[in-house]
């Protein structure tokens, strides 16, 4: 009963977030209870056995969202935007809440349509596909074999995003260091967390990439947190962000996205099928994707909260 209690609890405050996050005025506000929810969305999926969905929540959904939904607030704030939403949008809002609202009436009834064995999902089946998927995780079979259409679309919307943000810069700033500065003082705090953090940032990204192939965890999650390590060191003014046009930027950039659809074209000749991989390498392959991706998707996701490049004269 008390995990009923405790479920009924978080429902009721998973939609209270969410109609604050959509209706409330205040922009920094909504901003808070946007966060809020994406940190009770990663309980519930951790409520659902789902771990690595609750991971990627935490990192992607709610840590890196945040975090550029907070940097956009300021930036509009020093513009002078006005930090309130004006009533004459409150017609736009209703129209996408009813929008939301039937959607989600219509995933309902879709659900409740399904017979009992549709409901019991592909489970059983993935884990007897594990042996020849190359890993004991389902998530991660799924995600990098099974359905790796699904992945590889993933990792190239982010770089499609950071390309997007390029795009809206100044030719001029072309070439230059990413808008992210930072001057801290040598023997400051941190300065002190830039020298200190980083290596052991560095061992948990590694080791969560390497566990994703049998338990939670994967490229996501690990380049996120390897993200985060460049970030500090970049914060701590130890080492400045690399410049958009350097060759190893963009290589770093592509290297998982064209890896892993390199591994897919050579899946072609072994298994008939694209992005299918070979049972008898199939382990070490995903190990190899896992790693790839987590290298392009910590450029990427650290390039994107760093900003725009800014030319000599900045902007």
């Amino acid at each position: 009963m008390s995990a009923a209690i405790l479920d009924l609890i978080l429902c009721a405050m998973l939609v209270g977030t969410a109609w604050l996050a959509v209706t409330g005025r205040a922009l920094f506000a909504a901003i808070a209870f946007f966060v809020t929810y994406g940190v009770l969305v990663a309980i519930a999926w951790v409520r659902l056995g789902a771990v690595d969905v609750a991971l990627a929540e935490i990192a992607i959904g709610t840590g890196l969202t945040g975090v550029l939904l907070i940097g956009a607030w300021s930036a509009l704030r020093r513009r002078g935007a006005i930090d309130t939403a004006p009533a004459t949008r409150r017609l736009p809002r209703l129209a996408a809440a009813g929008t939301a609202s039937a959607l989600t009436v219509l995933l309902g009834a879709a659900a409740w349509s399904l017979d009992g064995e549709e409901r019991a999902g592909l489970g059983d089946a993935v884990e007897q596909a594990g042996a020849e998927a190359g890993t004991s995780q389902p998530v991660t079979a799924v995600l990098l074999n099974l359905r790796a259409y699904d992945t590889l679309m993933e990792s190239a919307v982010l770089l499609l995003a950071l390309i997007a943000v390029w795009v809206l810069v100044p030719r001029a700033a072309w070439g230059d260091v990413p808008g992210l500065r930072q001057h801290a003082r040598g023997d400051g705090v941190m300065a002190t967390l830039g020298r200190l953090l980083p290596p052991v940032g560095l061992v948990v990204a590694i080791y969560t990439v390497w566990v994703g192939s049998y338990r939670p965890g994967g490229a996501f999650q690990g380049g996120t947190i390897l993200a985060a390590v460049g970030l500090l060191v970049v914060l701590a003014g130890l080492r400045q962000a690399p410049r958009t046009t350097a060759r190893r930027t963009r290589v770093a950039l592509v290297a998982g996205p064209g890896i892993f659809l390199a591994v897919g074209a050579l899946g072609m000749a072994t298994t008939g099928h694209l992005m299918g991989l070979p049972s008898a390498s199939a382990s070490m392959l995903i190990v190899a994707i896992e790693f790839a991706l987590a290298l392009s998707i910590a450029v990427a996701l650290g390039l994107l909260v760093a900003g725009n490049p800014r030319g000599q004269g900045g902007s």
